[in-house]
């Protein structure tokens, strides 16, 4: 896993950023950029940049979140989070540790995952077409 400076963290994220990502805060549902964003490309670790999603595994789950059905080979580590009186499943960065969300078997797509991911932890670069 990639080392991250945290001085320059704090200095180059927004304050949420900062605590969604290093904190495993979350952003309020339905005020992230990429929540109702649906053009094609990907999207990329804040942090150090990995691909982790594309635009073809992005689906509308109506929770606040942008939610993906996969994630990019690799891209993503997995941890049981026990936090709030509750058993998920956190996913941050296979890179850079980076908290993204969680992930929950309740999709309504063939693969029946979500990926619940906070937007202020996502880059998105658009697919040329």
């Amino acid at each position: 896993m990639k080392s991250v400076n945290e001085d320059q963290l704090k200095k180059k994220l927004s304050d949420l950023e900062y605590k969604v990502l290093k904190k495993a805060h979350t952003e309020p549902p339905f005020t992230g950029k990429y929540n109702t964003h649906f053009d094609n490309g990907t999207y990329h670790c804040k942090v150090c940049k990995t691909a982790l999603f594309t635009s073809d595994s992005k689906f509308d789950s109506g929770c606040g979140w942008p939610s993906f059905d996969e994630s990019n080979e690799g891209a993503i580590e997995y941890k049981m989070d026990h936090s709030h009186g509750m058993q998920r499943v956190e996913i941050c960065c296979a890179n850079c540790g980076s908290h993204l969300g969680h992930v929950f078997d309740d999709g309504p797509t063939k693969t029946g995952k979500r990926y619940c991911v906070n937007s202020v932890c996502l880059n998105f670069n658009s697919k040329s077409t």
